[in-house]
């Protein structure tokens, strides 16, 4: 469909043109004055899509025992607000416009399931006759789709079909992390991240026109690194205000060992040497502002939340510094540039993501629950499957009747299984299952 074009701000006029501000089905503004990228930011702002984050999990599951210390720890959603004010301000110091960039870091994560990435691989697993399942892919489907917004005639049948928040291409093009469709990696045909499913391909072909083949846009890649940076700080704070774990212990070279050896292959690429990690360790502990203890006291969580204020602008001023050496002082949006990180910012935050799984998500109780989870939605999904269009909700009911094949079919009870949060997930699975109506007795 042709969409419409809107008006940009003297500040990003020329730099944002027509294509980029162009909608999937045109619509007419309702308050002159506000940018098209003001209007996707509170379209995403809004949408129950993000509310839902509040109930999923981040690191740790809302409401487990692991927090007794604590009754809010971080969920999707404050992950997601706060990728977003670190991804605007970045976002704005290099010339992007800052709520384009905050409306694709409050999205990025929008298709995780319940239970976070352990979620996410049941769920894979349970699809991979129909495509697969990735958080991002799902996203997409969210945004273009699944949350309903704007209905439009479909132009062969007359019926009125869902393109979901009708966000504007930049806006989607920001939004995808992984600018591909599965099997299409550009380096690694194996790879399990890919950005879009086969049944929204015409949607993601129209996003990406123009877009040269496998690049992020600029605004995804202050994304991106907003997203990295957010949860491998918070991930850390986290850790050391739950009591798991020791500053201390990260002089011992046993710890350190254990550190590098999570860190290499999966924050890191594979032939980084341990001294490169080594050393981007040392160089944190050796800031006055490292939390070297943490007493719970008043005063050390002041000085942690320090610690993580001084780590986000460490992580924000790297990249800001290197980009702009490499491409000068002027506004840098869409497909003008890179965003460059330097490679000891880059192994300074995959050491605190690598602290944060060996000392957190490694732990095991953690490892007990995510079993668990794996099993909830491993049997909630072939409970509702069996069952389907029975036990759907009247959207993805609507969606399953309408399906031309059982592979559509199943995507249509996986889109449900997605939208639930961590508690409604298990109590779904109460109802449905022999197995939850006994662990609710």
């Amino acid at each position: 469909m042709e969409g419409t074009t809107h008006a940009l701000t003297d500040d990003h006029r020329g730099l944002y043109d027509a294509a980029d501000t162009e909608r999937w089905a045109a619509e007419p503004d309702k308050r002159p004055g506000r940018t098209a990228f003001q209007r996707d930011r509170a379209r995403v702002l809004h949408s129950a899509a993000l509310r839902r984050l509040a109930g999923k999990t981040q690191v740790v599951t809302p409401g487990s025992r692991s927090y007794d210390w604590d009754a809010s720890p971080r969920t999707r959603l404050t992950h997601s607000l706060e990728c977003a004010q670190v991804g605007r301000e970045l976002g704005a110091a290099l010339g992007c416009d800052p709520d384009l960039v905050e409306a694709a870091c409050l999205s990025h994560d929008m298709g995780h399931p319940p239970f976070g990435h352990n979620g996410e691989e049941a769920l894979n697993e349970f699809a991979k006759d129909c495509g697969g399942f990735e958080g991002n892919a799902q996203s997409l489907r969210l945004l273009t789709r699944l949350e309903p917004k704007r209905f439009v005639p479909d132009p062969a049948s007359g019926e009125l079909v869902s393109v979901g928040l009708n966000l504007t291409r930049a806006c989607l093009d920001a939004a995808t992390k992984y600018p591909w469709a599965r099997g299409d990696h550009p380096t690694d045909p194996d790879s399990v991240k890919f950005g879009a499913y086969e049944d929204d391909l015409p949607v993601f072909a129209w996003l990406r026109r123009g877009a040269p083949a496998d690049r992020k846009c600029f605004e995804a890649q202050v994304m991106d690194w907003a997203d990295d940076v957010a949860y491998s700080v918070h991930d850390f704070e986290d850790g050391l205000h739950a009591g798991h774990l020791d500053p201390n212990m990260l002089y011992a070279e046993p710890e350190r060992t254990a550190i590098w050896q999570v860190a290499i292959g999966r924050y890191v690429p594979a032939d980084t040497a341990p001294e490169e990690l080594r050393a981007a360790l040392d160089r944190l502990m050796e800031q006055e502002w490292w939390p070297h203890g943490y007493d719970g006291s008043a005063v050390a969580q002041s000085r942690l939340k320090d610690a993580t204020s001084q780590l986000i602008g460490r992580f924000c001023l790297a990249a800001e510094g290197a980009t702009r050496e490499a491409y000068g002082s002027g506004r840098l949006t869409r497909y003008g540039a890179e965003l460059v990180i330097p490679r000891e910012a880059r192994n300074e935050c995959a050491v605190l993501k690598a602290v944060a799984d060996l000392y957190v998500m490694q732990r095991d109780e953690q490892e007990r629950i995510r079993a668990d989870q794996r099993i909830v939605l491993a049997e909630l999904a072939e409970a509702l499957s069996a069952r389907a269009p029975e036990g759907l909700d009247p959207q993805f009911r609507a969606i399953f009747d309408a399906a031309p094949d059982d592979k559509a079919r199943k995507r249509a009870v996986i889109d449900q299984i997605a939208c639930l949060t961590d508690a409604s997930a298990r109590s779904l699975h109460a109802r449905l299952t022999r197995r939850g109506r006994r662990a609710e007795r």
